[in-house]
């Protein structure tokens, strides 16, 4: 009885010595001493590491000593935040035989809420272009699972433009999260698009955290017709602006502010936490930014997946795309001295998910837009054998020339047909059964097809002879007899797509256009509804 009333005393005068200092202790988040696991179970048990009814008040608690406890009451001053980016998804929704969909890292991101409160979802881009359903419904099933998530921010990327600033409107106005894009401006105005923000500021346990959202210098990563009206404004530009806008939200209150750029370092790297020269990364960010500017930095466009760390000790994520994986950053703060630190820092490899339970979300999403995703299921008929990327981007290049000569043959002596054919993710046809829904993962792009003159020094150097691997061509016997023997200055006539004839360097002038809503995939389709694939 003695020591009960002798810690009542004890705990009684703890309370009066804080009350004195002017530390409220009921009021302040008990941070971990040790970071939270960085794999949680996957049935969620796992208590949430804060609380949402916690108030945190900085000028009650001092630490001097950088301890991670308040000096005169002794209580963690500690918070944690968990960050998970993710790009380039390319709508990988549903589950396929070579690619899984977002089914079970929805059950992934619904754990990681579980298990921290503090968990904040943000996507760097490209996000919508590259499967069937979200094509078909123009990025609307994408946007929906995003607000399903709780995303906080979305960063236009370059294929965000593939259908024009139409769409990325109407997904703008269905997002609950802002699109951000410091960089983006329209011509005509000089001004900044109206439908996108430069960043958000966000709250999580009473600390504000700032994202500033830019796509980096990909304009000629996107067809130029789908950006005649826009231009982005890049390199010591863009570092000005995100450097202003860093300021803004710091005044504003934020302790942590993350960059979130639809750009990146151009290998994967194996090794987790791997310091870089700034040089080696200066053709995409600079530097500075990291000098006090931007506390992390997630990361997209190629498709590259590494954690690095640049000279000023700043976190630099990308996970891959593709749904192979996501980023995570743990990041813990001293919201009484303001200090922090990155105490995790990984790449999520999608083996460490696709072992969760599916989340319904998808089916039901599938279910809401099957009036426009059904077709995609249609089996156009047999493979007999394995296709790879070369046979497939060829087959495109011969069905160009094929289509042009059928078309056009008769008025115009047709070169060749072909161009920058691109093939996306799985990059492969297997055999069996082929689907729509398959080519249009394959060949995803809305180009329409278009006759172009060209002339012989551009048809010579940008064509027959160029060093770009993505180059593909097809030709006949005219195209045989002129391939070694063009005349400069003559004109030529060549069938390729938009994405080709848009690209000024390729000097191409419109001719004629094909009937629209045919596509290089729709081409291959027909192909193989022929049997000429069996």
């Amino acid at each position: 009885m003695e020591i009960k009333r002798f810690l009542a005393i004890f705990v009684c005068l703890a309370m009066l010595v804080c009350t004195l200092v002017g530390c409220n202790v009921e009021q302040v988040p008990q941070a971990s001493d040790t970071p939270s696991e960085s794999i949680f179970e996957s049935d969620g048990a796992s208590e949430s590491a804060s609380e949402s009814d916690r108030v945190i008040d900085r000028d009650a608690h001092k630490d001097e000593d950088d301890n991670g406890r308040c000096d005169d009451c002794g209580i963690s001053v500690l918070i944690t935040f968990d960050f998970y980016g993710v790009n380039d998804l390319h709508g990988k929704f549903e589950d396929s035989d070579t690619q899984g969909g977002v089914d079970e890292l929805t059950a992934y991101f619904r754990t990681a809420y579980k298990f921290d409160e503090n968990t904040v979802l943000l996507s760097s881009g490209d996000m919508w272009q590259g499967s069937f359903e979200s094509n078909a419904t123009r990025g609307m099933i994408i946007t929906d699972w995003m607000n399903e998530l709780d995303f906080v921010s979305m960063t236009l990327g370059n294929h965000e433009y593939d259908w024009g600033e139409e769409y990325i409107e109407k997904n703008a106005e269905a997002a609950e999260f802002p699109f951000l894009a410091i960089n983006v401006y329209e011509k005509s105005t000089g001004e900044r698009v109206d439908y996108c923000a430069p960043s958000v500021l966000i709250e999580r346990d009473g600390i504000k955290i700032g994202i500033i959202g830019a796509i980096g210098d990909c304009y000629s990563s996107i067809s130029g017709e789908m950006v005649e009206d826009v231009f982005f404004k890049t390199g010591s530009e863009l570092t000005t602006l995100v450097k202003a806008e860093s300021e803004k939200l710091r005044a504003e209150g934020a302790d942590i502010v993350v960059y979130s750029l639809h750009d990146g370092y151009g290998k994967s790297v194996d090794v987790e936490g791997i310091m870089v020269k700034d040089e080696q990364i200066r053709s995409y960010y600079d530097p500075t930014l990291s000098d006090g500017y931007v506390d992390l930095v997630f990361e997209g466009h190629s498709h590259m997946n590494y954690v690095l760390v640049d000279s000023h000790g700043v976190y630099h994520f990308q996970n891959g795309g593709d749904n192979r994986g996501i980023s995570h950053a743990e990041i813990t703060l001293n919201f009484a001295n303001g200090n922090k630190v990155v105490t995790e820092a990984e790449f999520v490899e999608a083996s460490k998910y696709l072992d969760y339970a599916d989340d319904p979300i998808v089916d039901e999403l599938m279910e809401k837009y099957a009036d426009v995703v059904g077709a995609g299921s249609e089996i156009l008929g047999k493979n007999g054998r394995y296709r790879d990327a070369r046979y497939l981007c060829q087959l495109v290049a011969d069905l160009y020339y094929e289509i042009g000569v059928e078309r056009w043959g008769d008025e115009y002596e047709l070169a060749l047909g072909g161009g920058f054919i691109s093939i996306r993710s799985p990059k492969n046809i297997a055999v069996g059964d082929v689907t729509y829904s398959q080519l249009a993962m394959l060949f995803p792009f809305d180009n329409r097809l278009v006759l172009c003159s060209v002339k012989g020094r551009d048809l010579q150097r940008k064509f027959f002879e160029t060093s770009n691997s993505n180059y593909y061509i097809a030709y006949g016997e005219y195209g045989e007899s002129i391939r070694n023997n063009i005349d400069p200055n003559a004109t030529y006539y060549i069938l390729t797509d938009t994405y080709c004839s848009s690209y000024a360097y390729n000097n191409l002038t419109v001719v004629d256009s094909y009937d629209a809503g045919v596509f290089a995939r729709d081409l291959v389709a027909d192909y193989i509804r022929e049997g000429r694939m069996e």
